[in-house]
């Protein structure tokens, strides 16, 4: 028996503009997209004509002067995703909740009623928050230390999934003719004691098609790749080039080993933002009309928020930049060591720095064709399991998907309606169903 050929998978940001910091100001873009629902529509049904796994709204709680437009005025997660719910069939929708200040009661509870509501295509990005703001926004004088926000991340997250076995399959009877409406030998309560929380349960909500959400991860550093480890099913990278990519895949899937799970139980999913041509010398000129269209106060604005806001602009722009100390060390932290690695290498200036992460360029720049053999070579080195598309949607799914399915890497139809059936992942079996024919199988 022949083994199936591995699929690649995408997914995409389900914005209403691109989340650049010209975003808005694109030909194409609605200047208010982020508080357009057409806008985010097309975006969620163009992805799903092209048979992308999922789309995920990225999401902060702090604004400032500084941030830039895509964050100023903009949905809540959960608002969009339940009105994107009902004009899309398969597609799934992945939401940004902070485990640092919320709780866990209430996150499961939305979660579990997305996910029921769209037929288990409910996803979780679960962040630790990284923005000392967000605090101040929260009743909390500061943001809580990196460690500290992981430890919290960690308890967080398993009460959020011990809430989510509440009730077991078909813990829901309603017969009636018998007047039963659940079996409450079925429902069970958490009791949960720990260092952050206390919560009781059960969860008012049943499980869906796919049994829970599914739960992404971002972290990049020793803490973060260890939770991804441990709790998540899929983690969004931010290497897109072999060496650092299987860097990072060997050491999240050691991980992952070491704590009783399979290599590929964790899927991982780099960012990249394509920018498609007849040509390469075309798609290079689109790439300079980028960059162009992004001033270096703007540039400058995205780079200090990976750093909690710090004034880049104290600095000379055409000089490399002074040893920064701390900075950072409690933000962003593993996306601002990268950063700053990366100006070191390659000996960058204030000013390119700021430019290349505005305006990020990568290897995916050139015709259809060339993307797609861009793409299809780190996915078959792998190390990754898709893509997070982030720019050039459209460009991406009428060019580069019906290449990627004439290769035989590419899916040509939904092979299942939840989520997790798409994704491959296995069904999370309830815990207590586990334990119950665990026992049965004992006592037999």
């Amino acid at each position: 028996m022949t083994q199936a050929k591995r699929k690649i998978r995408f997914g995409t940001f389900g914005s209403g503009f691109p989340n650049g910091a010209g975003g808005w100001r694109a030909p194409d873009a609605r200047a208010d997209g982020a508080v357009h629902f057409e806008s985010y529509k097309r975006v969620a049904q163009t992805a799903e004509r092209g048979l992308f796994d999922f789309a995920f709204i990225a999401d902060s709680a702090y604004i400032t002067k500084d941030s830039i437009p895509y964050f100023l005025s903009r949905f809540e997660p959960t608002t969009i995703l339940s009105a994107l719910s009902v004009v899309t069939s398969n597609i799934g929708l992945v939401g940004t909740y902070t485990t640092s200040f919320s709780e866990p009661f209430t996150t499961a509870r939305i979660l579990a009623s997305l996910d029921k509501l769209s037929g288990g295509r409910a996803g979780w990005n679960a962040v630790t928050s990284a923005l000392e703001g967000l605090g101040r926004n929260h009743s909390h004088e500061r943001l809580h230390p990196h460690a500290t926000r992981y430890r919290i991340a960690n308890e967080y997250i398993d009460i959020v999934k011990g809430l989510w076995d509440s009730w077991e399959d078909d813990a829901f009877v309603r017969n009636k003719e018998t007047g039963q409406y659940a079996d409450f030998d079925k429902m069970h309560t958490l009791d949960h004691k720990g260092e952050f929380f206390s919560v009781q349960g059960p969860l008012n909500v049943e499980r869906s098609e796919q049994g829970r959400p599914i739960v992404f991860q971002a972290g990049g550093s020793e803490e973060g790749i260890d939770l991804a480890a441990r709790t998540a099913d899929g983690v969004y990278s931010r290497h897109s080039d072999p060496v650092r990519a299987t860097k990072y895949a060997n050491e999240l899937r050691g991980k992952a080993v070491a704590y009783g799970r399979k290599p590929h139980d964790v899927l991982i999913f780099p960012t990249i933002t394509p920018i498609i041509a007849d040509s390469k010398e075309e798609a290079d000129f689109k790439y300079q009309q980028l960059i162009e269209g992004v001033s270096i106060e703007e540039a400058l604005k995205v780079l200090s928020r990976f750093f909690s806001f710090f004034n880049f602009a104290q600095f000379p722009l055409d000089e490399p930049l002074p040893e920064l100390g701390d900075i950072g060390k409690d933000s962003f932290k593993s996306t601002a060591e990268l950063y700053l690695k990366m100006a070191k290498e390659e000996n960058l200036t204030l000013r390119q720095l700021a430019l290349r992460v505005a305006t990020p360029r990568g290897d995916y720049v050139g015709t259809a064709t060339e993307v797609a053999d861009k793409v299809q070579q780190l996915f078959e080195t792998g190390v990754i399991d898709g893509y997070i598309i982030g720019g050039g949607l459209e460009d991406f799914v009428n060019q580069v998907i019906p290449i990627l399915q004439n290769r035989g890497i590419y899916r040509y139809e939904y092979e299942s309606t939840t989520l997790r059936g798409n994704l491959g992942l296995e069904y999370p079996v309830n815990r207590y169903t586990a334990l119950r024919s665990q026992k049965t199988l004992l006592s037999a």
